[in-house]
């Protein structure tokens, strides 16, 4: 079953001659459960695809649906709440709250929601994470495999449709990259929660059920 496709999505940055073209004319679509991997050089476009399937970075033209709802038709207000129930977003940077400790930004989309946090779910979540013994820690108190399960676990507490993950072992170590994408792939496999993965890692790429390079702001091969 589909969960997410895109109709001649475009960005473009800029007037004139001076006029960037970062996404391209692209279409695609994810079925439910799949986990994709997409690659392409440094200023293809993909990082601008998954910001504009994450609902934060609006297209210039084009459509995206996620379950079915044409997201950019949504109010900013409702696109805020879709995106904090529907889409799982993890950052190259991690974007943690430096006040807040590792259940409290691991629960922050719950807060935000207004949701009771279902302390069993969180509990397992945080085994799962190798996080137990570091609840009460603080960002700067987490090296920075730890801070991106933090990254990971905030995505996954509200059990999203689709988790877009841009470049999420980027500032990682083979050992702390290698355990990262099996994270993921257990919340794909156990969860049957979709996974778009943007990495610049051939081999990290190649764990994905479906691979597509993009050069240009267009898909130039998948398979």
């Amino acid at each position: 079953m589909e969960i997410l496709r895109t109709e001649h999505l475009t960005k473009i940055y800029g007037k004139g001659n001076t006029s960037v073209t970062a996404v391209n004319d692209l279409s695609l679509s994810v079925a439910q459960g799949e986990f994709v991997a997409v690659v392409g050089s440094s200023g293809s476009g993909k990082s601008t695809l998954l910001h504009m399937l994450g609902g934060v970075d609006q297209p210039t033209e084009g459509k995206v649906w996620i379950q079915g709802e044409d997201i950019y038709t949504l109010s900013t207000e409702k696109l805020a709440i879709f995106r904090r129930r529907q889409i799982g977003l993890i950052y190259q940077f991690f974007n943690l709250i430096p006040t807040l400790n590792v259940e409290e930004n691991i629960t922050l989309p719950c807060e935000l929601d207004g949701q009771t946090v279902d302390k069993k779910r969180l509990d397992k979540l945080i085994d799962e994470l190798g996080l137990n013994g570091r609840k009460t820690h603080l960002p700067e108190e987490l090296s920075g495999g730890q801070q991106q399960r933090v990254s990971i676990g905030r995505a996954l507490i509200n059990r999203p449709a689709i988790v877009l993950a841009d470049e999420p072992t980027g500032n990682l170590d083979k050992k702390n990259s290698d355990e990262i994408v099996e994270l993921l792939r257990r919340a794909n496999q156990e969860y049957r929660q979709t996974i778009i993965m943007i990495t610049h890692n051939l081999e990290i790429a190649k764990t994905a059920d479906r691979v597509i390079v993009i050069e240009d702001g267009k898909i130039i091969r998948e398979g």
